[in-house]
């Protein structure tokens, strides 16, 4: 921790803490300061949430064992943000924003296909992660018997709904400082609330959960992946970029994969254990996933509870916005760009009043936007870390922003690899509890898998395909392509308003 304070004091010392004025632009050597030690403190306080317990009741809905839960968790969650940490290295290599980085593949303008898919998953998150945040406090509030209807539910939406744009809008300083507080207030809390609820842990009836077939053990284990690193590949790259050009890579993916993968992996061990104990609280969490934890615990220890929950939630929710902010102008939006953390931010509270006041359904909704989403996703992260793999030299960081440059403006190839990528990965993904979203799995039955109330049906295959296509694709047909970009002599750096030139 004395590396991030150091780090934090460095940084104020040069300058008060105000609103990040940076938007697309490249940071400066003057400003690139710290450790990759430093970026277990971000992406460590964006996961400690109290959600990841209730992923084990996600992971056993899968119809698996505790064991093969565990299994799929851990490889789920390890694997997907190791993929973080490897895309973390372009931020050091190039300072820029993930989607802007990206244009080296996508090229400058045809980028803005993955930015707006990359904003949609954001602003969906930051969404998901304010409505829960939002029913915690009305379940808390409710057993506490000060309330919990319409009026609380309102109050606490604004309330966290204001923390959150806060974080957004002031951007990288206040969220480094706010991540490092979160941190340690949230893991201490949860620490107590495993001890306080312990003996509801029933050791004979999670041993006896039985075992589920290779093709729900696959779902699961795609699920792990869409519902941890795979939403936040796209944003992996927007806090390494403030580390100087010179840090090791090897530094870099470790402390981005291990801050961000070390609290999901303890919490969910310990959320098998309570969902596997009680089939009824595993029911519960799919309606109310943070709310459904009070349930069990002893009156007093309820704010407490209230406040790690909501602290954890608007950890993850504050880098969502922030990088969803990014990702909206790098699709095309000329604002400052804590004007696009705020009309994200009126579109979160939008969609969360939608998630609190009118559907019953979160846990079959959440899943069907993750797999949807996660397709595109899988598919420009394969592509994104293909391109990374192939480059020996750091960034044009002034091509970045010319359609005229080395990477190109509209370059088809990655665009129609991604599509092709993701209609197939649709058609090899179903979503039953979501019905708009009825007409993935096409090709279940041309594939033999049984369509879609075959076996294969709810393995989610589609991730997992769009992702290695992507990779291989890339691999195989770009490896000119960047070595003719990589003989040219390095330009003047340009600044995001060369784009529109």
């Amino acid at each position: 921790m004395a590396d991030s304070l150091d780090s934090l004091d460095n940084r104020s010392a040069d300058r008060r803490l105000q609103v990040e004025t940076h938007g697309l632009d490249v940071i400066g050597d003057a400003e690139r300061k710290g450790t990759p030690r430093t970026l277990f403190w971000p992406w460590f306080g964006a996961n400690v949430s109290i959600l990841g317990l209730s992923y084990g009741a996600f992971a056993l809905g899968f119809g698996i064992s505790f064991w093969q839960a565990l299994a799929a968790g851990v490889i789920g969650i390890v694997f997907s943000f190791l993929l973080c940490g490897f895309i973390a290295v372009a931020g050091k290599r190039g300072s820029a924003p993930t989607m802007v980085l990206s244009r080296a593949t996508y090229g400058v303008r045809g980028n803005r296909l993955p930015s707006v898919i990359s904003w949609v998953l954001t602003v969906g998150w930051e969404t998901v992660l304010t409505a829960l945040a939002t029913m915690a406090t009305a379940t808390v509030f409710g057993r506490l018997g000060w309330g919990g209807g319409t009026e609380t539910k309102v109050v606490a939406l604004i309330v966290v709904g204001a923390l959150i744009v806060v974080g957004g809008v002031m951007g990288f300083d206040l969220i480094m400082r706010l991540q490092t507080v979160i941190t340690v207030v949230t893991a201490v809390l949860t620490v107590v609330y495993i001890a306080l609820v312990a003996d509801h842990i029933h050791w004979h009836t999670v041993s006896a959960v039985p075992a589920g077939s290779a093709q729900e053990f696959i779902g699961a284990l795609v699920f792990m992946m869409t519902g941890f690193g795979l939403g936040w590949v796209n944003a992996a790259a927007d806090y390494s970029r403030y580390l100087p050009r010179a840090s090791s890579s090897r530094g870099v993916i470790g402390w981005t994969t291990f801050g961000a993968s070390v609290a999901p992996l303890l919490l969910l061990v310990f959320g098998l254990l309570l969902a596997g104990s009680s089939g009824d609280l595993s029911k519960a969490i799919a309606v109310d996933p943070i709310g459904a934890l009070t349930t069990i615990l002893p009156t007093w220890f309820l704010v407490p509870f209230a406040v790690v929950a909501v602290l954890g939630l608007v950890g993850g929710a504050v880098l969502d916005i922030y990088s969803s902010g990014l990702a909206l102008l790098s699709a095309g939006l000329r604002v400052p760009r804590y004007l696009a953390a705020l009309v994200d931010g009126v579109l979160m509270i939008a969609g969360s009043v939608y998630i609190v006041f009118f559907t019953d359904n979160f846990l079959g909704q959440f899943i069907g936007f993750l797999t949807t989403l996660g397709v595109p996703v899988a598919a420009w992260c394969g592509i994104m870390l293909a391109d990374l793999a192939l480059r020996r030299r750091d960034y044009d960081e002034g091509d970045l922003f010319r359609p005229h440059g080395r990477y190109g403006d509209v370059p088809l190839r990655p665009l129609l690899l991604t599509l092709v990528a993701t209609v197939l990965g649709w058609g090899l993904v179903t979503n039953s509890a979501a019905s708009w979203l009825d007409w993935q799995g096409y090709l279940l039955d041309p594939f033999g898998l049984g369509g879609k109330t075959g076996a294969w049906a709810y393995a989610n295959l589609g991730v997992l395909v769009a992702l290695a296509l992507g990779f291989l694709g890339t691999l195989a047909l770009d490896r000119s392509r960047v070595r003719v970009q990589e003989r040219q002599d390095m330009s003047p750096t340009a600044s995001e308003e060369v784009v529109s030139a």
